[in-house]
C-alpha cells in the first residue's frame, strides 16, 4: 500500500475570495474519504499557513456577521477535528505580531484530540519537497 502525499498550502488572505476555503475543503474532503489511486494507495494531507494565509487561522472571527459566511475558523477545527495535520509558519505568525494564542490551536469543544503545529518554514519545506502532490491557495 503506498500513500499519496498531498501538501495543501495556504498563503491567501481570509475572506478575500474563496480561495482559503477552498484549500481547506479540499484538505478535509481528502482526510474524510478513502481516495484510492491505484490498488492500495491512500492520501494523507498535511495543511500547510504560510505568509498571509497563517490569518486564516485567526481566533474569533466574525464572519457570519461581517460577511455572512461561515468562519474559517471551524473549518481549521473541522480539520483538526478530522485528525489533518495543520502546520503554520513560525516566521510569519511572528511577522505579524501574533503568537499561538492568537490562533485556533485545538478542536477539544468539539471533540478534537489533534493540534495545530507553529513551526519554522525549514520545517514545512521538507513537508513540501516530500510530497507527491503541491496545490497551493
Amino acid at each position: 500500500m503506498a500513500i499519496k502525499k498531498i501538501a495543501f498550502i495556504v498563503e491567501k488572505l481570509p475572506y478575500k475570495s474563496e480561495t482559503s476555503r477552498l484549500a481547506l475543503t479540499h484538505a478535509i474532503a481528502s482526510q474524510t474519504v478513502e481516495i484510492h489511486l491505484e490498488d492500495g494507495d491512500n492520501v494523507e494531507p498535511v495543511l500547510a499557513f504560510v505568509g498571509d494565509g497563517v490569518l486564516n487561522c485567526l481566533k474569533n472571527q466574525k464572519a457570519l456577521e461581517i460577511y455572512g459566511v461561515s468562519s474559517l475558523e471551524s473549518h481549521v477545527k473541522n480539520a483538526l477535528l478530522l485528525d489533518l495535520r495543520v502546520l503554520v509558519c513560525k516566521e510569519d505568525l511572528e511577522g505579524f505580531g501574533l503568537t499561538e494564542d492568537s490562533i485556533v490551536m485545538d478542536a477539544e469543544e468539539i471533540g478534537g484530540e489533534v493540534t495545530t503545529q507553529v513551526v519554522p518554514y525549514e520545517e514545512i519545506q521538507q513537508d513540501l519537497e516530500s510530497a507527491d502532490h503541491l496545490m497551493f491557495f
